[in-house]
């Protein structure tokens, strides 16, 4: 969390507003009472100022939403004035699990849905707000960052079209390729990442992890996850590994190239823990089968850590695996949709983001610094000492 003394000594940009998308709403209720609590906690110089009006309240949130026609249009409406407000617009555009009419027949929303919607609330409040800010945990069409053949490069327009809207600045986690920045250069892009609440929710569960470079060790499922496998590896004190993926670049199935086999790289795993760090779960073949090399190299535990838990395919194979005694546990963060299927599972653990979400929102409408709320390194390590008192 950011120092107090940067709060206490500044005024908030604007009267703070969250407005979110029923797709997000849990996540953003949490952040909502993270942020009344940090602010009520919190002494501030100014406080008697007009600038302070409305800074303390019993919620920041907003009623908006996207009501539908018969034939599936829709239309972003607001609850309120936000008339010279900071908004933060949320939402969530992997949340499947809700639907919409279209001419009698029931639609699941996809990721284009949310993001239609979430551009119809923008459009609400762009006129009269003194400021809208995006928060899209994750990143929509961020795994087509690259063109490598005649294919369109959809998140790169998505992050202009924001822009030319008006947007002044996104927030989001994990990005599949933070290099995605590139396509709005001179706008503000935030990328957040999760290593402390996974070293934190690991900690919990697990009394007996012995973090050391001969007890632990960090992988990285593929080459293009290296970056986070190194940061968590120098982090922790301990060695790390990489698998890299050899593909069939001769057929594509499901628009991808087909993984033929998984080669690793690193010392050995004999004994040893194993964190398997990535940014996502898909359909979780590929991390399966990652899993099931490591035992097969003769690691001990392994735990899974990966932002967004997507689990395209059901979570039938992570059950199985699971019997096998492939994998221990599978940690994901509450940034996206989970079913209940998944909440019940016994191997799974969930890195809570709503504090880390709700420091970034308040830093970001004091317009001060987010580096203390970016930079995990001194938490995650005043964390593992305390762990290893304990």
């Amino acid at each position: 969390m950011q120092s107090n003394n940067l709060f206490e000594t500044t005024i908030p940009v604007a009267p703070l507003k969250l407005a979110a998308l029923e797709g997000c709403m849990d996540l953003a209720k949490r952040v909502d009472e993270y942020i009344v609590d940090f602010r009520r906690n919190r002494k501030n110089m100014h406080e008697s100022a007009i600038e302070f009006q409305g800074y303390l309240s019993n919620s920041y949130l907003i009623r908006c939403c996207c009501p539908r026609f018969g034939t599936g249009e829709a239309k972003g409406m607001l609850g309120e004035s936000v008339r010279g407000d900071d908004i933060f617009v949320m939402d969530d555009v992997g949340n499947y699990s809700l639907t919409y009419t279209v001419c009698g027949h029931t639609n699941h929303m996809s990721p284009d849905d949310h993001f239609q919607d979430m551009k119809r609330i923008i459009s609400a409040a762009m006129a009269n707000s003194h400021r809208v800010n995006v928060i899209m945990p994750f990143m929509y069409e961020g795994r087509q960052h690259k063109r490598t053949k005649r294919e369109s490069l959809d998140c790169a327009l998505a992050l202009q079209e924001l822009m030319d809207m008006g947007v002044s600045n996104i927030i989001t986690f994990d990005a599949h390729d933070p290099r995605v920045v590139n396509a709005i250069p001179l706008h503000g892009f935030d990328n957040y990442m999760p290593p402390y609440q996974f070293i934190k929710a690991l900690c919990r569960k697990v009394k007996d992890l012995q973090i050391d470079s001969e007890h632990l060790m960090v992988i990285s499922p593929d080459e293009g996850g290296m970056n986070r496998a190194v940061y968590f590896s120098n982090v922790l004190g301990v060695d790390m590994g990489m698998f890299y993926k050899r593909r069939d670049y001769s057929t594509i199935v499901n628009g991808k190239n087909p993984i033929v086999a998984h080669e690793f790289l690193g010392s050995s795993l004999a004994g040893k823990d194993v964190i398997v760090i990535d940014d996502m779960i898909s359909s979780g073949e590929s991390m399966l089968d990652v899993a099931k090399q490591l035992k097969d190299r003769k690691a001990n535990r392994v735990f899974i850590c990966t932002t967004f838990g997507l689990f395209t395919d059901g979570m039938e194979k992570f059950d199985e695996y699971y019997e096998k005694g492939y994998f221990n546990y599978v940690i994901t963060t509450n940034l996206t949709y989970r079913n209940e299927e998944l909440l019940k599972r016994p191997y799974y653990l969930e890195a809570d983001m709503s504090k880390f979400l709700a420091a970034i929102i308040d830093t970001m409408n004091h317009d001060i610094s987010t580096e203390g709320v970016m930079s995990p390194t001194e938490k995650i390590r005043s964390l593992i000492e305390k762990y290893h008192q304990i």
